[in-house]
């Protein structure tokens, strides 16, 4: 290794002053661009990289809080509904329904039992109703009295159909209801 210096040492001392400071621009160019491409350069795309990163991290940080902000409100939600489950009347839900289909005015055509999903803390009581000839606002008041009822029930499907009956455009209709108990395991 030293006789390679003391070669380019040699090399070097017999060289014109002229040709000695071009060689050493441009050793000088060649160690800036090395320290460059070497160092400047990745060191920039890391800090643009961390910056990148950063950026979607405080994203990924104010999703989290909307949806953690979500998620409360349903729990809350969840839990009022819940509550409303274990507190509220039981009882039939035929025997229910009749008695608001008497109280908005509407006669029931039928209503059929219906399979309805198991679930480990409620039992679901499923029931589909077919309302004919009723007009509008009958339905609107039948539907309010249901979802606002003593008792959580919840409409889970609706189809309406139109009928012209004289001068008068009535509904037929069909929806179904559900009720929740608590089971034995709640």
């Amino acid at each position: 290794m030293t006789d390679l210096r003391e070669r380019i040492a040699v090399a070097f001392a017999g060289l014109a002053p002229r040709e000695r400071l071009l060689l050493g621009a441009a050793g000088a160019m060649l160690v800036l661009a090395i320290l460059w491409l070497g160092i400047a350069l990745p060191i920039g795309r890391a800090i643009a990289a961390a910056g990148s990163r950063a950026e979607a991290a405080e994203l990924d940080l104010e999703r989290a809080r909307r949806l953690e902000s979500e998620l409360t409100a349903l729990q809350t939600r969840l839990g009022s509904v819940e509550q409303r489950i274990r507190q509220g009347p039981r009882g039939n839900l035929f025997t229910t329904l009749e008695q608001l289909a008497a109280q908005s005015a509407v006669q029931v055509e039928s209503m059929e039992p219906q399979a309805a999903a198991a679930q480990d803390a409620y039992r679901e009581t499923r029931v589909q109703v077919v309302l004919k000839q009723v007009t509008l606002a009958q339905l609107v008041n039948f539907l309010h009295k249901i979802e606002s009822a003593p008792r959580p029930l919840s409409v889970k499907s609706l189809r309406v159909r139109t009928r012209v009956e004289g001068q008068q455009e009535l509904l037929d209709v069909t929806f179904s209801v559900s009720s929740f108990e608590p089971t034995g395991a709640a």
